[in-house]
C-alpha cells in the first residue's frame, strides 16, 4: 500500500542580527487530490511549489506528489519509529534557488518513517527534521511492524568472570 501526501514549509521571520527568517517543516498531510484544484505557482527542483500564505509574519508552502511505501528490509527501522514514545514522518529538505531569482526556498525532497533512512540522510549531510504521526497512520505503521519485522534473536554475552583473565606474558620470570 502507498500512502500519496503533501509537505508544508514554513518560512518564518525572526527578530535576529544575523538571520531574518528561519524554514521549519510545517506538516505532513495526506493527498487524498483536495489539492488537485491549487495552480502550482511554480515548479522547483521538480517539484510544483503552492504559495498557501506570505505575509509579513510567515510564508507557508506546499508541495504535492510524495509517495510513501514501506519495505519489508527497512523494518527494523520503522519498528524503531513506531515504538517510540512519539512516532514521526521524517521529512529531507534543501533551500534550493528561487527560478525566477527570488529568495531561496525550503524544498522537500525525501519522506519517511524510517529511523534508519533518516539517520543515513543526516549521516550524509542532509537537512532532516520530523514531525509527529498523527495516530491513524502511526497505527498503520504499528500493524506492518508487527507484520513484518522479525527482531534477531539476541545472542547471550559470556559472563566476564568465565572469560579469563588478561595477564601479560613475562620473560620465563
Amino acid at each position: 500500500m502507498k500512502l500519496q501526501l503533501a509537505v508544508v514549509m514554513r518560512k518564518e521571520f525572526i527578530d535576529n542580527p544575523w538571520q531574518s527568517f528561519r524554514w521549519i517543516l510545517d506538516e505532513v498531510v495526506f493527498d487524498i487530490g483536495q489539492f488537485a484544484h491549487k495552480q502550482a505557482d511554480l515548479q522547483i527542483a521538480g517539484r510544483p511549489a503552492v504559495c498557501m500564505r506570505k505575509d509579513e509574519l510567515a510564508e507557508k508552502w506546499l508541495y504535492t506528489g510524495f509517495e510513501l511505501q514501506l519495505f519489508p528490509d527497512e523494518a527494523e527501522g520503522y519498528y524503531l519509529n513506531a515504538t517510540a514514545t512519539y512516532p514521526a514522518w521524517f521529512v529531507m529538505w534543501r533551500l534550493e534557488d528561487h527560478p525566477d531569482g527570488g529568495e531561496a526556498l525550503a524544498v522537500p525532497h525525501f519522506l519517511s518513517v524510517s529511523y534508519y533512512e533518516a539517520g543515513r540522510l543526516l549521516d550524509g549531510g542532509e537537512t532532516v527534521e520530523n514531525v509527529p504521526l498523527d495516530s491513524e497512520t502511526s497505527a498503520w505503521l504499528s500493524a506492518y511492524v508487527a507484520e513484518n519485522y522479525k527482531p534477531e534473536p539476541k545472542k547471550r554475552a559470556r559472563p566476564a568472570s568465565f572469560k579469563g583473565a588478561h595477564r601479560p606474558k613475562t620473560d620465563g620470570a
